[in-house]
C-alpha cells in the first residue's frame, strides 16, 4: 500500500519550506516516525517523519525545491522491506565522490551542509565531521555517513578522507607579484538567511530607529556571581551567568516604561502586561531568537536554565517554531564575540532591543578618584515612532542602575 508523505503544518504564518536534504533515498527502509527529509523554513529546520513503516518508493521533490504545506513530497510503500522495492530515479541522490560546495572545516557552521538530523548525530557520536566523506547531494553528510564513521572509529578503522572544497570558476589571473590565481564561489542563500535579510531591511525601512547608549559598572554583578556561582550551580544544577541579571533588570525597566515593551499595529499601540524576552542565540544556520516566556515572573535559575536549553538546542538544530514565536523585547549579547559597541536592529514587530557588549577594565572617576572598573557599553535601539527619547533613556538608566546595584532587583526598585 502506497502512502503519500505530505509537508506537515510548520507553524503560525509559515506556508512553505525548502527541501534541504533527503535522509531516505528510494529503496531505503523506513521506520514509523523516522525522519525522511530535512525541511528548511523561514525560522527553523525541521525533520519530516514518516507516518508508516515500509520502503521509500519515490521522491516527488528535489533538494532546493520550495514546497507548500500539504504538498506531497514522497511516497512510502507501506509494509514492504528494503529488498522488495526498486529504487526510482532519485533526484536528490549523488555520487559519493561529489565534492562539497564549501570547505569541510565549515561543516559545523554552514546550514547548507548539515541538516538537523546530521548535527544531532555528530553531537551524539562525538565524531569530527570534517574527516568524513559525505555521500549525499553535492558531497553533503548524511546521518548514515556519521554512524558509519563512528563505527569505523570504534573499530579502529581510519575514515575515508573528506572531499576537498569544490573549486569555483576561476577568475582571471591577477597582476600580483605572487603569480597566484584568485577564485570565487557562488552559494545560494538559505531560506533562513533570506528571511533574516528581509526582516532586518524591513525594520530599517518601517521603523524610525534610533539608538541610545550608556555604560555600566559590572563590579557588583561580577562580585555577586563569583560569591554565589558555586552554591547556585549546586542547588539548581545550572551555571549562573550574566544574562539572568540583564533579563531581570530589563523586566524592571519594561514595567516602569511600558512603551518599550509595546508595539505599533496600524494606528494602534499594543501594550503587554507580561514580558516575553527574545534572546538572540547564534545557531549553525544563522541567528535565532527563542523566547523566555513570562520572564518577569521567573527567577534567576529558571531564566538561566531556559537560556542554556536554547543554546544547546540551537547548536543541535532542534529549536521549534513555537520556541521562537512571539516575544515583546529582545536582548542581544554581541560581547561574547568581542564587540565593544554596536547599534542593534529591532526585531519586528517589537519596538526595542538591548545590546550587550564585552566587559573590559577602563579608568573611571569614583568619589573624585580615578579607579579601574570592569565596564560594559549598553545600547538600546528603539522605534522613535512609539518610544520618545526620554522614555528610552529612562529605561536604559533603570537597567544600568539595577546592574550596578543588584539589590534593586530583589526589592523591585
Amino acid at each position: 500500500m502506497a502512502t503519500e508523505i505530505k509537508v506537515p503544518v510548520l507553524g503560525e504564518s509559515v506556508t512553505e519550506g525548502t527541501i534541504a536534504e533527503w535522509l531516505k533515498q528510494p529503496g531505503d527502509a523506513v521506520a514509523v516516525d523516522e525522519p525522511i527529509c530535512s525541511l528548511e523554513t523561514d525560522k527553523v529546520a525541521v525533520d519530516v517523519p514518516s507516518p508508516v513503516a515500509g520502503v521509500m518508493a519515490e521522491h516527488r521533490a528535489s533538494v532546493g525545491d520550495n514546497v507548500e504545506v500539504g504538498a506531497v513530497i514522497a511516497v512510502v510503500e507501506e509494509g514492504a522491506s528494503a529488498g522488495d522495492a526498486k529504487p526510482a530515479a532519485a533526484p536528490a541522490a549523488a555520487k559519493a565522490d561529489t565534492p562539497a560546495p564549501a570547505a569541510t572545516e565549515e561543516l559545523l557552521s554552514t546550514a547548507q551542509t548539515m541538516s538537523p538530523a546530521v548535527r544531532r548525530a555528530v553531537l551524539e557520536y562525538g565524531v569530527d565531521p570534517s574527516t568524513i566523506k559525505g555521500t549525499g547531494k553535492d558531497g553533503r553528510l548524511t546521518k548514515e555517513d556519521v554512524v558509519a564513521a563512528a563505527e569505523a572509529k570504534k573499530n579502529g578503522v581510519a575514515p575515508a578522507p573528506a572531499p576537498s572544497a569544490s573549486p569555483a570558476p576561476a577568475a582571471k589571473p591577477s597582476a600580483s607579484t605572487t603569480g597566484g590565481e584568485r577564485s570565487e564561489e557562488r552559494v545560494k542563500m538559505t531560506r533562513m538567511r533570506q528571511t533574516i535579510a528581509k526582516r532586518l531591511k524591513a525594520a530599517q525601512d518601517n521603523a524610525a530607529m534610533l539608538t541610545t547608549f550608556n555604560d555600566v559598572d559590572m563590579s557588583a554583578v561580577m562580585e555577586a556571581r563569583d560569591k554565589y556561582k558555586d552554591l547556585f550551580a549546586k542547588k539548581h544544577d545550572i551555571r549562573l551567568g550574566f544574562m539572568g541579571f540583564f533579563a531581570k533588570a530589563a523586566c524592571l525597566a519594561l514595567k516602569d516604561v511600558p512603551a518599550v515593551n509595546a508595539y505599533i499595529d496600524g494606528d494602534e499601540i499594543i501594550y503587554h502586561d507580561y514580558v516575553d524576552i527574545s534572546v538572540a542565540v547564534s545557531a549553525p544556520n544563522g541567528l535565532v531568537v527563542p523566547v523566555i516566556r513570562d520572564a518577569d515572573k521567573k527567577g534567576f535559575a529558571r531564566i538561566e536554565a531556559d537560556i542554556a536549553d536554547f543554546g544547546a538546542r540551537a547548536k543541535a538544530g532542534t529549536l521549534t517554531m513555537e520556541d521562537m514565536s512571539g516575544g515583546t523585547f529582545t536582548i542581544s549579547n554581541g560581547g561574547v564575540f568581542g564587540s565593544l559597541m554596536s547599534t542593534p536592529i529591532i526585531n519586528p514587530p517589537q519596538s526595542a532591543v538591548l545590546g550587550l557588549h564585552r566587559i573590559e577594565d577602563r579608568p573611571v572617576v569614583r568619589n573624585g578618584e580615578i579607579v579601574i572598573r570592569p565596564m560594559m557599553y549598553l545600547a538600546l535601539s528603539y522605534d522613535h515612532r512609539l518610544i520618545d527619547g526620554r522614555e528610552a533613556v529612562t529605561a536604559l538608566k533603570i537597567i544600568k542602575e539595577a546592574i550596578e546595584d543588584p539589590t534593586r532587583m530583589l526589592i523591585d526598585l
